[in-house]
């Protein structure tokens, strides 16, 4: 038996159910970004993020066409908050210090320990080339943003050369990061995020 839906519904009543809707879609992409990060992409289950935003497995379909979906959006949710919140340490930093304020809380140990808040690529880069498409789109899409921002600390924003370096600079920050993590030896941790930090202290500048 099929059982047709009325179109005639109070305009405020729709909204109000659109809104509703909205609201759970955000807190199920919220979870799913924070659960990619601890535990990455094939530790990942639908019904462990449902259960985790307080929903039914049952409803996950009233909102994603597939888990890829999922992924996606959460992949571009995590990517968004960490190139956010880079711009925003840069911005409120003192002048020609953006670039190592920046260095700074990526190579932070609270960076080190907050896997599910931090960088996705930190977290996740060794997975992402076996992910599809549309979840690989938004982490490249994010990456770029990334260098844009390191690029603007930059003395020669705007020219060829900051961009290639601010690459550069990227890569050593996510790839100090990973191995800082990988490492079961806590001064080893530290000393390979300082390294960094001491290479790049004058950068910037």
């Amino acid at each position: 038996m099929m059982i047709m839906r009325s179109n005639s519904a109070h305009p405020s009543a729709k909204r109000a159910t659109q809104s509703r809707k909205e609201v759970t879609h955000d807190r199920i992409v919220e979870v799913a970004a924070r659960a990619i990060r601890r535990s990455g992409y094939a530790g990942t289950g639908v019904a462990d993020i449902m259960r985790e935003a307080g929903l039914t497995h049952g409803g996950f379909y009233a909102h994603f066409a597939s888990r890829d979906r999922l992924l996606a959006e959460a992949a571009d949710r995590a990517g968004a908050e960490a190139v956010r919140l880079s711009a925003d340490i840069a911005a409120a930093a003192a002048p020609g210090r953006s670039l190592q304020e920046l260095l700074r809380a990526y190579l932070s140990k609270a960076h080190l320990e907050g896997v599910e808040n931090g960088c996705p690529v930190a977290a996740l880069g060794s997975e992402m080339h076996r992910q599809a498409p549309e979840v690989r789109h938004a982490a490249t899409r994010h990456i770029k943003e990334m260098i844009d921002v390191v690029a603007r600390q930059l003395p020669g924003w705007g020219m060829p050369g900051a961009h290639e370096q601010a690459m550069f600079i990227v890569s050593s920050m996510i790839g100090t990061m990973v191995m800082a993590r990988a490492v079961d030896d806590p001064k080893l941790s530290k000393a390979l995020r300082e390294a960094t930090l001491k290479h790049f202290s004058e950068v910037g500048k």
